[in-house]
């Protein structure tokens, strides 16, 4: 069976178990059910804990195999030791796809890394795509479903992300939310026992509701899947990546934090480079390239017009662009004409134009070339 026919049960679910649903506010299982309900989820929510009768007015179950529900996806925060039962259960129950939350595998050590490697091979061998372990959890505003722990529920747009930290997942749902932007989806790897960084690029590929490919990375599982599915992601949309652990410093930071070993930079920058990869150098960077690409087209072609409110500024724009590729373009006598008609007589309506260094917002409109 093609695993990727799987990918509908965690993006799209239709029914989600949460094993380890808790009634106190705080606690990751609670989270988990309060997002799913606040982010207006119109699937079916199904609590699952032996201590509970009831999380947040939902009935809550004490065992996933014996309740007689069907679920798409399962959210699994429970204890290290008990995930294993839990992630059985799930397949058990008809699960699609589990997403496991909790923390405690290779990233503490070997005895965590070999039930990390063990739950893999469950989910592996039954055709069940598993998120994690140690992630944040996942959120599809489209689908309208939270189904993360995270603090907020970004409104729907058209990035999507993909990112080895779960506490990157949210500084970039506060980022988003202190600019009045909008996700499509966020997905939160972990240490990607299963689903990594090459499936997440070709899902995104292929989905309508993405205009923009957004991913940090510590490591890349495989290196010629990562690139097949980068060239086929990056021929469609836009892919960014903040690539971190390039110093040695960072490599040890990055095999401590996920369990994974960062390879050679060198390696990584060349890879970005032959599947048209955009990398980042910086995480705020990252943000820039997102919201510019998310908020206009694509350019068609390599002729750039630059606007600017000083002399020095456009030379230095104007080396940039050049040194880039591409070109500054010559502007047609028909548009040099409208331009000197709209704009100041002190003004340079060549190509940069000049808007002059009292320029409000409405004269920067003005200089738009038609």
């Amino acid at each position: 069976m093609d695993r990727s026919n799987m990918m509908p049960a965690l993006l799209t679910p239709s029914a989600i178990a949460i094993i380890g649903a808790s009634r106190s506010p705080g606690k990751v299982g609670h989270e988990l059910v309060a997002n799913l309900l606040a982010s207006g989820y119109a699937g079916r929510i199904i609590p699952v804990n032996p201590s509970a009768s009831e999380v947040l007015g939902l009935k809550c179950h004490p065992d996933l195999r014996k309740c007689g529900e069907r679920v798409d996806l399962s959210l699994i925060a429970v204890p290290t030791p008990l995930v294993r039962a839990a992630v059985e259960d799930s397949i058990e129950a008809g699960a699609g796809a589990v997403a496991v939350i909790t923390a405690g595998f290779k990233e503490v050590g070997k005895a965590g890394a070999e039930l990390e490697h063990e739950i893999a091979g469950i989910c592996r061998s039954r055709n069940v795509r598993l998120l994690g372990p140690n992630c944040l959890g996942l959120i599809n505003t489209h689908h309208h479903m939270n189904a993360s722990f995270a603090k907020k529920t970004p409104k729907q747009g058209g990035i999507s992300v993909m990112s080895q930290s779960g506490a990157l997942c949210t500084a970039i749902l506060d980022w988003a939310a202190g600019r009045h932007l909008g996700l499509a989806k966020l997905i939160s790897m972990g240490n990607k026992a299963d689903l990594s960084e090459t499936d997440f690029l070709t899902a995104f590929a292929g989905d309508p509701e993405t205009r923009v490919i957004v991913g940090y990375l510590e490591s890349i599982v495989c290196g010629n899947a990562f690139i097949k599915a980068a060239e086929l992601a990056s021929s469609r949309k836009p892919v960014v990546v903040f690539k971190a652990g390039v110093t040695q410093a960072g490599v040890k930071a990055a095999s401590s934090h996920t369990g994974s070993l960062a390879g050679a930079d060198i390696a990584y920058g060349a890879a970005f480079k032959r599947s048209g990869v955009i990398r980042a150098e910086t995480f705020e960077a990252m943000f820039d390239y997102a919201v510019a690409f998310s908020m206009q087209p694509l350019p068609k072609g390599d002729r750039v017009a630059i606007i600017t409110n000083a002399g020095g500024p456009g030379i230095m724009a104007a080396d940039a662009v050049e040194a880039s590729g591409m070109r500054v373009t010559t502007l047609a006598s028909g548009t040099a004409t409208a331009l000197r008609e709209k704009l100041p007589a002190a003004a340079s309506v060549n190509n940069p134009i000049d808007v002059l260094g009292d320029a409000d917002p409405e004269r920067y409109v003005m200089a738009v070339p038609p």
